[in-house]
């Protein structure tokens, strides 16, 4: 089971079942890293690590999945901190945000409840999100354009009263959330 594996993939990195959900400080331009807009990213898996926890290390960067129901109940992760900020996981306004390298990939508005137990949205900002067959060919994987890192998979045709009839669903741990 994938969720299984994630968990140990995880342990194995921490050391622990506990998942850490601070981002250190952005890197500064040098060896390991191409300029993006303001910032900068990583161009090896070394820089990676660097800038990321090793939580989002294992699911951005190495395809991990994290526990259903993480992002809603672990204080500091998406969408406990969109309850205890703006009162609700479903804000109207404001973009969500790829974690490793900070490009929009939803609107806010697209975002609803799938009851699926991680962060789901409809559809993903025009030329943001990159739809990559998994190779047993039974799910379509989702990555940020921009940095290919692992959001989740998009799975179609499941009858949600959506504009798109499209599940994005997607780890919280790789999404940040900016207000409008």
């Amino acid at each position: 089971m994938r969720v299984t594996r994630a968990i140990v993939q995880l342990a194995a990195l921490q050391g622990s079942h506990a998942w850490l959900a601070a981002r250190p400080p952005r890197l500064a331009a040098g060896r390991g890293l191409v300029s993006r807009g303001a910032g900068s990213m990583p161009t090896d898996e070394q820089g990676w690590m660097t800038q990321l926890s090793p939580d989002q290390f294992a699911v951005l960067r190495k395809q991990s999945t994290e526990p259903s129901g993480y992002s809603e109940r672990t204080p500091g992760q998406l969408e406990y901190e969109l309850k205890e900020n703006q009162g609700t996981k479903y804000p109207k306004e404001g973009t969500f945000e790829c974690a490793g390298c900070g490009t929009p990939l939803y609107s806010a508005i697209s975002k609803f409840d799938s009851g699926c137990g991680w962060p789901a949205f409809y559809e993903g900002l025009p030329g943001a999100i990159k739809e990559l067959p998994d190779p047993d060919g039974r799910r379509i994987e989702i990555v940020c354009a921009a940095c290919d890192g692992h959001m989740g998979h998009v799975f179609k045709g499941e009858g949600f009263p959506t504009p798109t009839d499209a599940r994005h669903c997607v780890n919280g741990i790789s999404l940040k959330y900016t207000p409008a």
